[in-house]
């Protein structure tokens, strides 16, 4: 049986990750926030226990967590969560969302994150804390690193790769067989059709980097 998991954060992501959580019928002890006045608030059910400070009070071996941050441009909070944690013997619970479609010709690393109604076609492969968010789509044989985002509806066309720490923005499309370096930004509703190097910002349709 698997160990009770506790959330990491408390705001839109997480809400959204504990409703998959209790679908998925995994015990879910509660979350926590940096924020005091989130004490004690509960959403889908589960409250808010306290600070991160609460997760030190668990043996590693007696929950799992999850990591409840989202990102807008970065993800250098959910990495910096990651790391932390991991460092200190815990680990992350692997999600997926029942009404997503993923091949088992997949490979979901620890910690990573499968939305409502996303998809992950054959031969693809997803490094560890990583969301593939609402109706994201990853078509076949695509590679993407640890800690990257793909917002929601964003798609990857086959074999396409994609950087550690990369987020890529609601609606983007990324074309067949394009490399995109590590800590990119993708903005929302680009269309990706040249490979883009490391620590680059790109937006537009063509997608051009920008400062």
């Amino acid at each position: 049986m698997n160990a009770p998991v506790i959330v990491i954060g408390a705001g839109g992501h997480a809400k959204v990750l504990i409703d998959a959580l209790l679908v998925n019928c995994l015990e879910v002890l509660g979350a926590t926030d940096t924020d005091p006045a989130q004490l004690d608030r509960c959403f889908c059910g589960v409250r808010v226990l306290g600070d991160d400070s609460i997760l030190l009070r668990y043996p590693c071996d007696a929950i799992r967590l999850v990591n409840g941050l989202g990102s807008v441009d970065s993800t250098v909070r959910r990495q910096r969560i990651y790391k932390k944690y991991k460092n200190l013997g815990y680990s992350f619970e692997t999600i997926v969302h029942p009404s997503a479609v993923v091949s088992k010709d997949v490979k979901l690393s620890e910690g990573v994150q499968v939305m409502a109604g996303a998809i992950i076609q054959a031969g693809s492969s997803i490094g560890e804390n990583t969301i593939i968010n609402t109706r994201a789509t990853v078509d076949h044989d695509c590679e993407i690193g640890a800690h990257v985002h793909l917002a929601p509806g964003a798609i990857l066309s086959g074999g396409v790769k994609v950087g550690t720490g990369t987020h890529i923005g609601t609606g983007a499309v990324v074309i067949q067989n394009i490399r995109l370096g590590q800590n990119n930004l993708v903005g929302a509703g680009s269309v990706v059709v040249r490979n883009v190097s490391d620590d680059k910002k790109v937006i537009g349709v063509p997608a051009r980097e920008t400062s």
